[in-house]
């Protein structure tokens, strides 16, 4: 780099979980490194999503605990509930990160240019903030510029009666009505958090289930468990309108049988889906293309787009929307363009996890997509029920599924719902990566009385010998 604090070997524009992560480790590897950010760093993941959205499910788990506190011989009397404290805890959880990443930018020598960064060919980024625009040179650069939840024409979002995943965080008061629109991950959190705190929810899904992405079993499970809890869910449902007005919203949408449904709430959550941010960043100045469906940066397997010296990594170039994802092809695009790459990301052990309770995780096929794929495959189920420590701790609904190839014995795919199903997830991840085999999975001795013993058993389930059902 030259000296001149214009000049450096990689320019990240994006300071979310794929950005502030590949610079990171362009540092460790010798490269002069800067990330443009025009907000905080750690992106929507660190600010408004992952971490304060698990901060308010930590306190949601916890009010429904002490729900049931009498269990344990603990009287609270009469149980109040105040959604405000729970949402300024998360937010000083976000900042405690947020000032974390820039001491971890000072560490490593990765600068931070403040201001909204464009491409302008050349190997040239301009960054524009308040102090005017200057530009930069590298000649590698990255964009990680994330996305942003979608709004439909039906269901526009106004951050008031109508709300996106953003505004649902920095929420103080659970409304009496709420009705959430789309059963995937976030949908199926915030449903967790509000009915905590009092609200009475109504889950709307255009799919047949909920948290669609999953094994079927998974779905069916945490469908029965949201309704024990009192929640309303229509799946298979058409929405056809949503008019904000005095009383709050009508929502009008056909459900699964054709018939009209007409629901007046006092706010809307709409978690239909996130658009990537690839606008005004100069990608069509410079010619990185786009694909035709979503608008998302065509890449190859080490991030690279059409344009010599221009890479996209995360929830902008495609693909799962996660934060996992998007930092593993941070560090593989660095990694190769310091030749040091120890190969591509593997899309195939990518685990899922939805983090309301409970808890669904998963990694590898679904029974339907194993035997769609034509493989010679053995299930396996193993209930919580039949777990000690998971009994111990009053959380025994749910299983761990395993779906395994009879001819090597490979795990094809890894299904959880259950206490700590995103923790335990983990060692099916790291199994698959090994190519362990179900056997291998069984024959690591497992601590008693732990909710790992409860993967052990499930990788003999898929062998039809669990020993405790």
């Amino acid at each position: 780099m030259a000296d001149d604090g214009k000049t450096f070997d990689l320019i990240v524009i994006g300071g979310g979980p794929g950005g502030y992560v590949a610079a990171i480790r362009a540092g460790q590897l010798g490269m002069s490194a800067a990330v443009v950010e025009a907000d905080k760093l750690g992106g929507v993941c660190l600010n408004i999503g992952c971490i304060p959205t698990k901060s308010l499910l930590t306190s949601a788990l916890l009010v429904n605990e002490v729900k049931k506190a009498d269990q344990h011989g603990i009287t609270t009397g009469d149980l109040s509930v105040d959604l405000g404290p729970a949402q300024e805890r998360s937010r000083r959880v976000a900042d405690q990160l947020n000032r974390g990443v820039g001491m971890l930018f000072k560490k490593n020598k990765v600068t931070h240019l403040e201001g909204w960064g464009r491409l302008a060919g050349d190997g040239k980024v301009t960054v524009e903030s308040e102090e005017g625009t200057e530009t930069y040179s590298a000649p590698h650069i990255l964009i990680a510029t994330g996305s942003r939840p979608r709004s439909l024409p039906f269901l526009e979002i106004d951050g008031e009666k109508i709300w996106s995943s953003d505004h649902a965080l920095f929420q103080k008061d659970a409304p009496e009505t709420l009705a959430i629109v789309g059963a995937g991950a976030i949908g199926m959190e915030f449903a967790d958090i509000f009915e905590a705190y009092g609200s009475e929810i109504t889950i709307i899904e255009a799919l047949d289930r909920v948290l669609p992405v999953e094994d079927k079993d998974i779905s069916a499970q945490m469908e029965k468990a949201y309704k024990k809890r009192g929640m309303t869910i229509h799946t298979g449902a058409r929405l056809e309108s949503a008019e904000p007005g005095d009383e709050g919203v009508t929502l009008k949408f056909k459900d699964k049988d054709g018939e009209e449904q007409t629901l007046t709430v006092d706010r809307v959550l709409s978690a239909v889906g996130r658009v990537p941010n690839t606008e005004d960043v100069g990608l069509e100045e410079v010619g990185v293309e786009l694909s035709e469906k979503g608008g998302f940066i065509e890449v190859d397997e080490w991030m690279r787009t059409s344009v010599e010296g221009v890479y996209a990594v995360g929830d902008c170039a495609g693909g799962a929307l996660l934060a996992h994802k998007a930092s593993h092809e941070g560090i593989a695009c660095v990694e190769k363009i310091a030749g040091e790459a120890h190969g591509p990301v593997d899309y195939g052990n990518i685990p899922n996890c939805t983090y309301c309770h409970p808890e669904v995780a998963s990694v590898g096929l679904t029974e339907e997509q194993a035997r769609e794929a034509g493989h010679d495959i053995q299930v396996g189920k193993f209930p919580w029920v039949g777990n000690g420590r998971a009994l111990a701790h009053g959380d025994s609904d749910g299983f761990i599924k395993v779906i395994r190839d009879k001819k090597y014995s490979e795990i094809l795919g890894a299904h959880i719902i259950g206490p700590h199903a995103t923790e335990l997830i983990g060692e099916f991840v790291v199994g698959r990566h090994l190519e362990t085999t179900a056997e291998e999975m069984e024959k690591a001795v497992h601590p008693h009385p732990t909710l790992s013993e409860a993967v052990a058993e499930a990788a003999l389930a898929s062998l039809g010998r669990a020993i405790h059902i």
